[in-house]
């Protein structure tokens, strides 16, 4: 039998129990802990630990180790493997706010592709903003037929928060710095820890993915 077609029917399998179903709805729009996938489904660890086991082996998420608190970790969904199983919540994407740690790259380039992506307005902030966009995010915007020029790192309001659709923090500590709240959680790592051309760009091709499962048209979704 075709390997691939072992691969859908093991991946369709896994998504035949509701709370893996749910489990993966909410990671089409979140990374999330452990912990916060307990709490919004109500279940007990060994519980949501069973599921998580089923969907890794049907290679629909894993597990990464946070670039904030080592000592956690979060759930990703891994777009390829649901491309074309349209799966998770529709809607028409509204305003955003994004926000990273120094607002210097991640959620500046995130911002960038929500409004070309969705044409909707975005908006981005940091928690301990930088002094300036790093120029390796500007040259990775232009790359990408964005542009940063004139972006300027902004700390971030509370209260600008509630007045915008989707809130995204698309780093670790930002997101541990917040709490375990309402907002949506991007684990994406920092390009300007890596310094390479190639990690800015692999950030705007991730963000680029998750923004289109947003807007419901992940490549051949």
């Amino acid at each position: 039998m075709d390997g691939d077609l072992d691969r859908r029917a093991a991946r369709f399998a896994a998504l035949g129990d509701p709370i893996r179903l749910a489990i993966v709805d909410e990671l089409t729009r979140s990374d999330r802990a452990p912990s916060e996938l307990r709490a919004l489904l109500g279940i007990e660890s060994n519980l949501l630990a069973h599921h998580l086991d089923v969907l890794s082996g049907a290679g629909l998420v894993v597990r990464n180790r946070s670039s904030g608190d080592g000592r956690r970790r979060y759930v990703h969904l891994l777009p390829e493997a649901i491309a074309g199983l349209r799966l998770g919540p529709r809607g028409a994407p509204g305003t955003a706010l994004f926000i990273c740690t120094a607002n210097s790259a991640r959620s500046q380039l995130a911002a960038a592709l929500w409004t070309d992506r969705t044409g909707r307005p975005a908006t981005s902030a940091g928690t301990h903003p930088a002094d300036a966009v790093h120029p390796g995010a500007v040259a990775a915007a232009a790359r990408a037929g964005l542009d940063l020029d004139g972006a300027v790192p902004q700390a971030l309001d509370p209260d600008a928060a509630v007045e915008v659709d989707v809130v995204v923090t698309v780093c670790d500590r930002a997101h541990e710095e917040a709490g375990e709240g309402g907002w949506l959680h991007w684990s994406i790592p920092d390009p300007v820890a890596d310094g390479r051309a190639e990690a800015f760009d692999d950030v705007v091709a991730e963000l680029r993915d998750r923004i289109g499962v947003i807007a419901g048209d992940l490549r051949a979704a």
